[in-house]
C-alpha cells in the first residue's frame, strides 16, 4: 500500500511539473493572467467548458491560442455575430458541379479548442447549436453522428459592459459551462511589462509543445486516483444544499430571500472534479477544503439565479457564494 502511495505521489509530481512547464511556456507570450491560465488548465483537465467574462482587448484569443500550441491541440475561433447561423458553426452542404452532388463540409466546431467569441451577440438558435457538442462530445448531421476529437472544450467569452444587440444565454446553455471566469485589467506594473514585450521580439517568440493528447488523457486518468474523504464529500454536499435550504444552516437564512433558482447536483460533480485538479497542481494525492474554496466561486456562482430583491440590495452571485463558504464548515 505504501508503495502504491509513493508511485501515485511520484506520478502526480511529474504531472504537476509538466503543467508548470506549460504555464512557463505560455508566459513567453502572455504577461500576467495567472488566474485565467490556471482556470483554462483546470477546465481542460476536468473536461469542462468555460465561460469567460471580460472587456475586449485582454488577449483572450492569444492566451487560448498559445495554450493550444503548448498542448499540440487544434484551435478554432468563431466570432459570434447577430447574423451567424448554426450552419456557419457546425456544418454545411457544398455542391460539386463535377459530381452533381452535395458533400458535407465540417466547420470550426470539429477541433479541440473552440473559442466562441462574444457568444451573447448571436441569437439563441446559434448558441443552442453548441449544446449537443458540449454535452455529448458529438455532432449529428442528418442521420449520421460524428464523434468529436477529445479533448474538446468550448471557451466562450461575453462582454459584461455592452447590452445593446446582445442575447442572454439560455439556462440550458449556461448549464453546460463548468466555470465562469471573470477577468479584469492587469495592474500598472504588469501592463508595463506587457508593453515592453510587445515592443521587442514578440512576433519571433516560438512556443514549444510541452504536452500532447496522450499526456492529457494520462493526467485525466491520474485525477481519478486522487483521494476525496467522506468529510469533503459531505462538505461539498452541504455547500450545494445550502443554496436550496439555507434555513437549515447556521447564519445562512439571510440569503434565502435573494434566491430564485438553486444549484443542481451537476455542480457537486463539477466542484469535486475541479478540486482534484487543484490538488494535483499543488502536488497532493488528496483533496483538502482549501481546494474546494479556491474554485467554488468560479464553478458555482453562474448557476445561482438571484431575484430582483438581490439586485436592489446590491447582492451578487459571488457575495452569496462567499457567505456560504464562510459559514459552511468541514465536520
Amino acid at each position: 500500500m505504501e508503495n502504491n502511495e509513493e508511485v501515485l505521489q511520484e506520478q502526480i509530481n511529474i504531472a504537476s511539473d509538466k503543467i508548470r512547464d506549460v504555464k512557463n511556456e505560455i508566459h513567453k507570450k502572455i504577461v500576467g493572467q495567472e488566474d485565467l491560465i490556471e482556470n483554462l488548465i483546470i477546465g481542460l483537465l476536468a473536461k469542462g467548458h468555460i465561460l469567460i467574462e471580460w472587456v475586449p482587448w485582454l488577449a483572450k484569443t492569444l492566451t487560448v491560442d498559445t495554450l493550444s500550441k503548448t498542448l499540440n491541440l487544434g484551435f478554432s475561433r468563431v466570432q459570434f455575430t447577430p447574423d451567424l447561423l448554426p450552419s456557419d458553426l457546425i456544418w454545411t452542404e457544398i455542391y460539386s458541379p463535377k459530381t452533381w452532388d452535395f458533400s458535407v463540409k465540417k466547420w470550426p466546431i470539429f477541433n479541440n479548442f473552440i473559442l466562441a467569441d462574444e457568444i451573447n451577440r448571436a441569437p439563441s438558435k446559434v448558441q443552442s447549436a453548441l449544446l449537443e457538442a458540449m454535452a455529448e462530445k458529438q455532432i449529428t448531421i442528418w442521420n449520421e453522428t460524428f464523434k468529436l476529437d477529445e479533448p474538446f472544450i468550448v471557451l466562450a467569452t461575453q462582454n459584461p459592459i455592452e447590452q445593446s444587440g446582445t442575447y442572454r444565454l439560455p439556462e440550458a446553455q449556461l448549464d453546460r459551462f463548468m466555470m465562469k471566469v471573470s477577468v479584469g485589467y492587469s495592474d500598472k506594473e504588469t501592463e508595463l511589462e506587457m508593453y515592453k514585450k510587445i515592443n521587442s521580439d514578440f512576433d519571433d517568440i516560438k512556443i514549444k509543445k510541452i504536452l500532447n493528447k496522450k499526456d492529457i488523457k494520462d493526467i485525466q486518468k491520474l485525477l481519478k486516483e486522487i483521494y476525496v474523504s467522506d468529510n469533503i464529500f459531505k462538505y461539498v454536499t452541504d455547500i450545494i444544499d445550502s443554496t436550496r435550504n439555507p434555513e437549515n444552516y447556521w447564519n445562512l437564512e439571510q440569503i434565502k430571500k435573494y434566491l430564485s433558482y438553486w444549484i443542481s447536483p451537476r455542480w457537486w460533480i463539477f466542484l469535486i472534479s475541479a478540486a482534484k485538479v487543484v490538488a494535483l497542481l499543488n502536488k497532493r494525492t488528496f483533496v483538502i477544503p482549501e481546494d474546494i474554496k479556491k474554485i467554488a466561486t468560479n464553478v458555482l456562482s453562474h448557476r445561482l439565479v438571484l431575484n430582483y430583491e438581490a439586485i436592489s440590495d446590491d447582492i451578487t452571485n459571488e457575495k452569496i457564494i462567499d457567505v456560504i463558504l464562510k459559514n459552511i464548515k468541514v465536520v
